[in-house]
């Protein structure tokens, strides 16, 4: 009799520790250990979410050593996501496009809330049921080695990428798993039928692209390496990181704004459904905190989706030329153009 005694207090201690540190850490759990941790999958520059990460521990120290943080491109986040909407492993999904977001939306993996800093933002940048949010605005711009090229030698435009003095000397981060480069190559398409119902003109240009392009990197790392060992001279990145690369890495890196314009990407922020909420909202109303924004404009090139009240210089004298672009009908036909980029231009150029 004793001996069953033992084996089922043994039984309940088991069954009370697995109730406390299970589970997905939403709202009901929030006094948990377990609510308390925090997971970010993010497609931010490691630079910039440690920053963020680190300030928002030192204002909220409950939080400290409870953060974790995975770096993917945006449409890996986009798919892991998606692969774990029955287990959610995520909280919080900093990072992603537009089109990624939405599309996160329309498949019921991101929560619904109403923030406070969603009344300043312009109802563009932010999904009309509160499942997403801008969080900053990325110019895509043409990137190049300032130690082979100089500014005048640099290619102006799109199309400039096309001429035969690039052959093999165009470096592109590998497409299908960034936002970013989806983001550009679906506007390429777009530049040459602007209701998306002909992308065939836009399969010839990419196919030109693909005949230039030397090699594909496989993440933004090898990209920033083989551009600055001169593997090749040009390629198409986001402005911010172009930036970040320069100035704070000393990548020898230099980037021109499109004379015909650069895309836009509304780049945001969600909470995952299933995940911890509280910890996830805590860290989005943290996120634009106005001090905060203020800081990531100065010394890490953001351009806020929200206006801040002082911009640093670099900001006030950009002269940002935005690209005419209809981002709904991009994210209707990015799947589609992107997987036959992938299946039929992709080395075939």
């Amino acid at each position: 009799m004793r001996r069953r005694l033992l084996l089922a207090g043994a039984l309940a201690t088991v069954l009370a520790a697995g109730t406390a540190c299970g589970g997905g850490g939403g709202d009901d759990a929030a006094g948990g250990a377990s609510a308390e941790k925090l997971t970010i999958y993010t497609a931010r520059d490691k630079k910039v979410s440690t920053y963020v990460v680190d300030q928002f521990t030192a204002k909220y120290p409950e939080y400290k050593g409870k953060v974790e943080i995975l770096n993917l491109g945006a449409q890996e986040i986009l798919e892991r996501v998606r692969a774990e909407k029955a287990n959610p492993q995520a909280d919080v999904w900093w990072g992603g496009t537009q089109q990624g977001l939405s599309a996160g939306a329309g498949e019921d993996l991101l929560t619904s809330w109403q923030p406070a800093f969603a009344e300043k933002m312009d109802p563009k940048y932010k999904d009309a049921e509160g499942r997403w949010f801008g969080e900053i605005l990325l110019p895509e711009v043409i990137m190049y080695n300032n130690k082979a090229l100089t500014p005048e030698q640099a290619p102006k435009d799109w199309d400039d990428l096309l001429k035969p003095e690039w052959k093999d000397k165009i470096i592109i981060r590998d497409v299908a798993a960034s936002g970013t480069m989806r983001s550009i190559y679906a506007s390429m398409i777009m530049r040459q039928s602007p209701d998306g119902s002909n992308p065939q003109p836009g399969y010839d240009w990419l196919k030109k692209l693909d005949a230039n392009t030397g090699a594909y990197a496989a993440n933004p790392t090898d990209l920033y390496l083989k551009l600055s060992r001169q593997q090749g001279v040009v390629s198409a990145w986001n402005l911010q990181d172009v930036l970040l690369q320069a100035n704070q890495s000393n990548m020898p890196f230099g980037y021109v704004m499109p004379a015909s314009g650069a895309p836009v990407l509304v780049d945001g922020i969600a909470a995952v459904k299933g995940g911890n909420t509280t910890g996830a909202q805590k860290f989005m109303e943290f996120l634009f905190d106005d001090k905060l924004r203020g800081d990531l404009a100065k010394d890490y090139y953001q351009i806020p989706a929200v206006d801040i009240a002082e911009k640093p210089e670099w900001l006030a004298q950009l002269g940002l030329k935005p690209l005419d672009v209809n981002w709904d009908v991009i994210g209707k036909n990015e799947t589609e153009w992107i997987n036959h980029w992938n299946s039929q231009i992709k080395n075939k150029g």
